[in-house]
């Protein structure tokens, strides 16, 4: 990978293979496979420039894997579900998903809207962009601000969240070339193979 920014989401907790809804208040680390993908993903990356990441413990467990030095930046945090947060997603009510998909702006009980996420992420993009068309940086984040940052490079609105599946230790990657993001990879797993 040659000057690009690439978007990675940390390795698999207990949390995510159980089926929650995981935000920021609940701050499991990486379970036994999630640091196996952290791994593997060190060894994918290896030669990029630096690090940012989340300040949430599983981001920063599978930044330190990188073998680089680590920024945190706030503004890559996951989206705060605040009272969902913890929930098994087949116990959230039909009619609150349906809220949720309709509106960008619609916010979980003291919680964040996606459209909130959208904004801080597309803030740490703009700074991060100038760097990245001269040398790659990764990001180490979660799954709601890695679609918005591909809505970013899309230059289209943060309700195609949606739409979009991002796996555990997954890998996006993001050129900055010319002045215009441009989406080159999406979801990338095969770094994961025979874990």
């Amino acid at each position: 990978m040659r000057d690009v920014l690439i978007v990675v989401r940390h390795g698999r907790t207990e949390a995510n293979a159980t089926g929650l809804l995981l935000g920021r208040r609940v701050d499991p680390g990486l379970d036994a496979l999630g640091l196996r993908q952290a791994e593997a993903l060190g060894r994918l990356l290896q030669g990029a420039h630096r690090v940012v990441s989340s300040p949430l413990l599983r981001t920063r467990q599978t930044a330190a894997c990188l073998g680089l030095p680590v920024t945190v930046d706030e503004r890559w945090v996951e989206l705060d579900y605040g009272e969902l947060d913890g929930t098994p997603i087949a116990e959230v009510p039909a009619d609150t998903w349906a809220a949720w998909r309709a509106d960008v702006d619609w916010t979980p009980p003291g919680g964040e809207s996606l459209h909130t996420v959208g904004q801080r992420v597309r803030s740490a993009l703009d700074d991060l962009a100038e760097e990245a068309r001269e040398q790659d940086v990764v990001v180490v984040t979660h799954v709601s601000p890695i679609k918005a940052a591909v809505a970013w490079a899309l230059g289209v609105g943060d309700e195609i969240t949606w739409r979009l599946f991002s796996a555990p230790a997954s890998v996006t990657q993001i050129a900055v070339r010319g002045g215009t993001p441009s989406l080159h990879g999406f979801n990338s797993v095969a770094h994961l193979d025979g874990l």
